[in-house]
């Protein structure tokens, strides 16, 4: 079958085609919805990082104090924590 194919005068449609136009309004409360939907799933990205980030320091945290002082690792992360000002590195 070639590419390219000539419409005959018969194959024509017979009623005009309408084409409907968006209004304006339709557009930007689209556009408002996408926004805020974005926003929405970046802020939670943001925040779930923060919190896997938090979890994984934490663990550091009370791993090494499990190594350095076995007997009292919770004491251990607490002061570890306290003297940080949280749990960061």
């Amino acid at each position: 079958m070639p590419a390219v194919r000539i419409v005959t005068q018969e194959e024509l449609p017979t009623e005009p085609v309408t084409l409907v136009n968006a209004s304006s309004t339709r557009v930007w409360i689209y556009l408002g919805v996408t926004l805020v939907l974005l926003a929405v799933i970046g802020t939670w990205l943001v925040w779930f990082s923060a919190f896997i980030q938090r979890n994984l320091q934490e663990d550091d945290v009370r791993a090494a104090c499990r190594r350095a002082m076995p007997d009292a690792a919770d004491r251990c992360f607490d002061t570890v924590v306290i003297q940080r000002g949280g749990v960061r590195r």
